[in-house]
């Protein structure tokens, strides 16, 4: 298999090359060549695979269509390594739980941040450290966290060899749980920038030093960030367990509707169906920062600046420049790298927005991709959290209330997948406001607030970022 550039760059690359690399030089994201065809026997095949030999079976069947680079014993080993219960809490790993009706919930939130994030950065680290030995190699990881990344990259690397992290986020602008998740953490290959402004802001400072490309090679920068092909290959998987348990044939259709701020998770669900799963609609879910939402009833993405990025009670979404986004761009453009390179890399720059309106291509989306989107407020969102803890018993984090409140305005015959984003406990003081009581706490994060915190506060400045680097790797 081999990748290439949505901007255009065709250079033959292989997994482990563009693993190491985030951003391609010409500041496109990276896609395989084409998307491995799954036929309805195969799908067959590897739904008895889950049902006989597990999550971590089925996620070497997935990965090992797009990774040739790494021995097919070596892959199994890794996927068996970091997909247990003992990390993930049940045997199932993404245990999916009826809502009622044909609405379900897939738990993705079982690992040891309690965020959708964890399944693939608990593999992203096992494949940096293996990859990094083969190499003999260091890695200096960059991101951008609005919330759970940080965590997730962070607990998944801590004392990983080879490996630092350099993670940003934006300054007071992430739950008490959430900071905490991050700041606390003492390990010498761990440091926390807050950046003095929003998500966005921390996004665009890991995008400036990676297409910086002296800076990169020198230091040996690396992403985790969704813009890193293998967290989003990873993310693929959880689509099919999904809807092996949604199911009990091939033939059968499922719907998943996903919260989504920054365009990943629900890329993932985008691979899945271009690939063959059977799957009838693909629902974004935004807050109040719909600019997905805006893009698929429209047809014109229009990012916003700073000011105009509101500050909600789901915070992993207050983004608006949604960087995978590009990727699914790319696919509806027919594979064209200089169109796409035309709207993200200068409509955007130039004016801050473009417009497909009049596209046939776009005016197809929805029959040829699947895609619909709705958009859920705090008011909606607190209405769905109480509905579903005083009526159906389940208490739900605010993303995932997203997801529920925007999923019921799409319900179809088939089963509907809600893609559950985190635990309650993440988001607490707004579950307190919708329910009158806290969420409960598992038990190792007590007192996680109080911990002694180690954190870099700092201007949004990519080059003073770039010289905190530089310090740290002396």
């Amino acid at each position: 298999m081999r990748y290439l550039s949505t901007r255009g760059d065709a250079t033959p690359r292989q997994f482990c090359d563009i693993l190491l690399e985030g951003l391609a030089p010409d500041g496109g994201l990276y896609l395989p060549a084409h998307y491995p065809q799954i036929s309805a026997a195969r799908v067959a095949a590897l739904r008895q695979t889950y049902a006989r030999e597990g999550y971590a079976a089925l996620a070497f069947e997935i990965l090992s269509l797009y990774i040739d680079d790494i021995p097919a014993d070596d892959l199994r080993a890794i996927c068996a390594k970091t997909y247990t219960a003992q990390v993930f809490g049940s045997p199932a790993i993404v245990p999916v739980r009826p809502l009622e009706g044909v609405l379900h919930i897939e738990a993705l939130s079982n690992g040891p941040t309690l965020a959708f994030k964890d399944m693939a950065m608990q593999l992203l680290g096992h494949l940096f450290e293996y990859e990094l030995a083969r190499r003999g190699e260091q890695l200096n990881i960059l991101g951008a966290t609005s919330g759970d990344t940080g965590s997730a990259a962070e607990y998944a690397m801590r004392g990983k060899k080879g490996v630092r992290v350099f993670m940003t986020s934006p300054h007071g602008r992430m739950s008490p749980f959430q900071q905490a998740q991050m700041f606390s953490l003492q390990d010498e290959n761990i440091h926390n920038i807050a950046i003095e402004g929003v998500f966005d802001d921390c996004q665009d400072i890991v995008k400036a030093v990676s297409n910086d490309l002296e800076f990169k090679r020198r230091y040996k920068i690396g992403t985790v960030n969704s813009i890193n092909w293998a967290r989003l290959l990873a993310q693929v998987v959880y689509y099919f367990a999904g809807y092996f348990q949604a199911t009990s044939s091939e033939g059968e259709k499922v719907s998943f509707t996903v919260p989504s701020g920054n365009f990943g998770n629900i890329c993932a669900g985008h691979v899945a169906r271009m690939m063959g799963l059977p799957i009838a609609k693909l629902v974004v879910a935004t807050n109040e920062n719909d600019v997905l939402d805006e893009f698929f009833r429209t047809g014109i993405y229009r990012v916003r600046g700073s000011s105009d990025t509101h500050e909600t009670s789901s915070p992993s979404m207050d983004i608006s420049k949604a960087s995978n986004f590009e990727r699914f761009v790319f696919d509806l453009l027919g594979r064209d790298g200089a169109a796409t390179r035309a709207l993200f890399g200068q409509a955007l720059s130039q004016q801050g927005f473009f417009d497909l309106s009049a596209d046939p291509r776009f005016q197809d989306a929805a029959s040829r991709y699947g895609f619909a989107s709705g958009k859920s407020t705090h008011a909606d969102r607190l209405a769905t959290i109480q509905d579903c803890w005083q009526r159906l018993g389940q208490m739900i984090d605010t993303h995932t209330a997203d997801g529920v409140k925007v999923a019921r305005a799409h319900l179809g015959a088939e089963p509907m997948v809600v893609l559950e984003t985190a635990l309650p406990i993440k988001f607490a003081a707004t579950i307190e406001e919708a329910l009158g009581r806290l969420p409960e706490r598992p038990p190792q994060f007590n007192g996680i607030e109080d911990l002694p915190k180690r954190v870099q506060v700092m201007p949004a400045d990519a080059q003073q970022v770039k010289d905190y680097i530089a310090r740290h790797c002396a």
